[in-house]
């Protein structure tokens, strides 16, 4: 073991401490380039060249990429380093102490994702970089909890990463080659407004959503019969509607309303078919009713993950962990690999479940264990010629 490290439950204890708060709002983002100097600090005396680079049009967020050597096939292990905002006032702890107890570590970011990136470190300082026959890569994203900024850059620059990627979500250690994907979209309702004594009087938008949420449920129901999606935990694409503002007082017809939409997607959908699809059945139920409408990409969404052509990375993730791949509900960096010629699988510790929690927490002997399980895939893939 390389003791040029600090234990791992250290490391995850200080990336922790570093609040990395990710936000649709660029002015509330924090610490993002404070996480990816703490891994440099750690990867550097381990043999790893360094590069910190900033995002593009995203103001103080950068990606860390470290590299064990040159050369376009070789294994990476990444993670983002971002975390999504949180509320104080239902935690228990602080979110950023690190606290530890009865085998659980607790902090914001724990479980998703920052302490694959301290497994990621130890799993490499366990092998020997100068003696590996292909590269290892250690990739640290920004803004995943917000745009998957960080990803989408290292996608347009089009530099070869690795032939493979592992993504260290919180999965429990179960390797996963098939996720839903996610596009997030506003519907604004324009309607009249008037006094509420006479109704002709005005165009109330509140009806229009009424209308818009109808044909919004109709439209995911055609979609879960054309595409079941039988593999995933919740079967099917689904749709939320998170967010309903319009309306200031009972006595004034509404003049406007906004409806914001969360679908989740599966493999045989595309977000874009999706997105005009979703836009096209609104529109089709305000026909003639004399509501404007109008609609904003929230997000411009990840595709589903699908299994890629070869399974000689998922078999070794099987083999390592001791579990069968499967699928998951949520959505991940995967598919923007995938537009770089990459093999993906997601596997990391943590519990999905306590994610964007109060409180949320990892076990520590999940974290030891994810250490091994990370060692040997490295090996299996690093450590033989072509």
């Amino acid at each position: 073991m390389n003791n040029k490290l600090p234990t791992l439950q250290d490391m995850m204890c200080r990336l922790v401490a570093v609040p990395s708060v990710s936000s649709l709002q660029p002015a509330h983002d924090q610490g993002n380039h404070a996480v990816s100097e703490l891994l440099a600090g750690w990867l550097e005396p381990l043999g790893f060249s360094i590069e910190i680079k900033p995002v593009p049009g995203l103001a103080g967020k950068y990606n860390l990429v470290a590299r064990s050597a040159p050369g376009d096939d070789g294994l990476v292990l990444s993670g983002h380093t971002d975390t999504v905002p949180y509320d104080a006032s239902r935690w228990t702890r602080d979110p950023f102490a690190g606290e530890v107890q009865d085998g659980r570590l607790y902090g914001l970011g724990s479980a998703d994702m920052k302490s694959f990136l301290a497994v990621a470190a130890h799993a490499a300082a366990r092998v020997d970089l100068q003696k590996l026959a292909r590269p290892l890569v250690i990739v640290g994203t920004a803004d995943e909890e917000s745009g998957m900024g960080g990803a989408r850059a290292l996608v347009e620059e089009g530099e070869a990463l690795g032939s493979r990627v592992v993504i260290g979500e919180p999965t429990g250690l179960k390797p996963i080659t098939r996720h839903k994907g996610v596009l997030m979209e506003r519907i604004r309702i324009d309607g009249r407004s008037g006094h509420a004594s006479n109704p002709a009087a005005g165009l109330n938008a509140i009806d229009g959503a009424m209308a818009a949420i109808v044909a919004l449920h109709a439209f995911i129901d055609g979609l879960a019969e054309k595409f079941p999606g039988a593999a995933f935990p919740v079967p099917g694409p689904t749709l939320n509607i998170g967010a309903i503002r319009g309306g200031d007082n009972p006595n004034r017809i509404c003049a406007d309303c906004e409806l914001d939409v969360d679908l989740r997607l599966v493999p045989g959908m595309r977000c874009a078919e999706t997105r005009a699809g979703l836009r096209a059945a609104v529109t089709r139920a305000l026909e003639g009713s004399g509501f404007e409408l109008g609609f904003t990409a929230l997000f411009d969404g990840i595709e589903p993950l699908a299994p890629g052509a070869h399974k000689d990375l998922a078999e070794a993730c099987e083999h390592a962990s001791g579990h069968a791949c499967g699928a998951v509900n949520f959505g991940t960096e995967g598919p923007l690999f995938q537009k770089l010629d990459m093999d993906v699988v997601i596997c990391g510790p943590g519990d999905i479940a306590v994610a964007h929690q109060p409180d949320e927490s990892i076990a520590l002997t999940q974290a030891y264990r994810a250490v091994d399980v990370m060692e040997l895939v490295v090996r299996h893939f690093c450590s033989q010629a072509a």
